[in-house]
């Protein structure tokens, strides 16, 4: 086009560089190829035609969330004549209109986190894991700690739900192995965890936490409700620590751990590798928290409770087996996350697993059999019908021996082979062993003969023991001389 200023049609296309049937075709169409595209057209009848602005627009106003499928389903349910073949075209439809014309979405801002500003704190289930204690599935979840800046976390193991004992337990594990506090503490609704309570015992909670934050320098915040991406910083780290435990149980090639302690030394390894990780970053926030206090502040609550002579007590639907000879005393009972500490005055008395109710409607049992033995051999048809009797057999061949003779007939049989067993699993410490035993006598056909594991597990102590004494010859006591005159 610029050698058309001074020459004609052919001398310009010469110069360009093309024939003169192609300039000719510029000059009558100066517009480039890709513009003279004409958009395609529709190869079959619109099948939305009808319904889209009548039907399908209407639904998608009055409820923006909806799923395609459910739209579909619908219009085919009001139209039985449109096939099922026109689910790509509603869905492409419905994505467009939702670009151009639907509702506005919210908008997650990014933020930049300063060192020694931030800790996050929340709790995550972890039951798909799948982890099992001496071949029982283990309920519980994590207690998750995060700092937003260098990424440092721990994990605790919690045995119960989202309550404030875990919490103040969690968050002090963390802080104390941190070495130091953010200046602010951030965690989603806690008042989720309490909505259970009376409103005087959400407020007391509610102050709990208020002193415990302040206990450590720290400004409690919270994101509103049900908006999880606000406290995005632990939300996603969720994630990738559950993903990061089944990898490694994967690798491990077991997921049944002998007791409580060993999965939870698991954890800790785990969360130690993610943090050995971020060794550089942790350094550098560490100089901006705050000094910890002098000392811890109370992670349990504290309740006060008499032992009946039921030889126990009952604490949230839950009743604990004592030693007998506290019956009628009054006991102060710190309530931890996963164990009870019983105090009589200032002395520490005991210290019991802590139990769960069964279900809303059932209470549990924490049962110690060596609490009850001494009286249950002086009454053993008591366990015939004792509430707790399940509860009572420290291992399965116990309770399988009393079933079996239970099946046979011979009820008092059953009750005082059962109760001597547990008495000489007791008196000779040998409750592992004897369980052994048990089990091979069972399997083999036979029932398990009390005089033999007696006399197996409990020599007769009444024919003293004989005892060889060897005495040194009165020449070793002549070389003993030498050697001292020599010296």
């Amino acid at each position: 086009m610029t050698h058309r200023v001074t020459h004609d049609v052919t001398v310009a296309a010469v110069k360009a560089g093309f024939s003169p049937a192609t300039g000719y075709r510029i000059e009558a169409d100066p517009r480039l190829p890709s513009q003279k595209i004409a958009p395609r057209g529709r190869r079959r009848p619109d099948p939305l035609a009808g319904v889209w602005e009548s039907e399908v627009v209407p639904i998608l106003k009055a409820a923006p969330g909806i799923r395609v499928i459910a739209v579909l389903e619908e219009i085919q349910r009001r139209h039985p004549e449109l096939g099922s073949n026109i689910r790509r075209t509603l869905e492409r439809r419905i994505r467009t209109w939702r670009a151009t014309s639907g509702p506005t979405r919210d908008v997650i801002f990014r933020q930049e986190h300063e060192p020694g500003r931030q800790g996050l704190s929340d709790f995550t289930d972890v039951a798909e894991l799948g982890v099992t204690i001496a071949g029982v599935v283990l309920e519980h979840r994590l207690y998750h700690f995060r700092l937003a800046f260098s990424g440092f976390e721990h994990a605790h193991v919690v045995l119960g739900g989202e309550s404030f004992i875990a919490l103040a337990e969690g968050l002090q594990n963390a802080l104390w192995a941190l070495g130091g506090a953010p200046r602010e503490h951030r965690t989603d609704s806690l008042s989720a965890a309490f909505c259970n309570l009376a409103i005087d015992a959400r407020e007391d909670l509610t102050k709990r936490y208020q002193d415990l934050v302040a206990h450590y320098g720290m400004t409690p915040t919270r994101n509103n409700r049900g908006v999880a991406h606000e406290n995005g910083g632990i939300e996603s780290p969720h994630g990738h620590l559950k993903a990061a435990l089944e990898d490694a149980l994967l690798l491990r090639g077991s997921r049944d751990f002998t007791d409580l302690d060993a999965w939870r030394c698991f954890v800790d390894e785990i969360v130690g590798r993610s943090n050995a990780r971020n060794r550089k970053r942790i350094e550098l926030e560490r100089p901006h928290l705050s000094d910890l206090p002098g000392r811890r502040t109370a992670d349990y609550e504290e309740k006060t409770v008499v032992v009946t002579s039921s030889g126990g007590f009952t604490l949230r639907r839950v009743f604990y087996t004592m030693p007998s000879r506290l019956i009628g005393h009054r006991l102060r009972v710190r309530i931890f996350d996963d164990r009870l500490e019983c105090f009589l005055g200032a002395t520490a008395v005991a210290s019991l697993r802590r139990g769960r109710p069964v279900s809303e409607h059932k209470g549990g049992h924490i049962v110690d059999y060596r609490h009850v033995i001494h009286a249950l051999r002086r009454k053993p048809m008591a366990l015939l019908n004792l509430v707790y009797r399940d509860q009572l057999f420290p291992r399965p061949a116990f309770a399988r021996v009393f079933h079996q003779l239970r099946e046979q007939g011979d009820d008092r049989r059953a009750c005082k082979v059962s109760v001597e067993l547990l008495a000489i699993a007791h008196e000779r410490g040998c409750e592992a062993a004897l369980a052994l035993v048990i089990e091979a006598d069972l399997d083999a056909g036979r029932m398990p003969d009390i005089k033999a594991l007696r006399a197996h597990f409990q020599p007769d102590t009444h024919a003293p023991p004989r005892v060889t004494i060897d005495l040194a010859p009165l020449s070793a006591y002549d070389e003993l001389v030498a050697l001292e005159v020599a010296a």
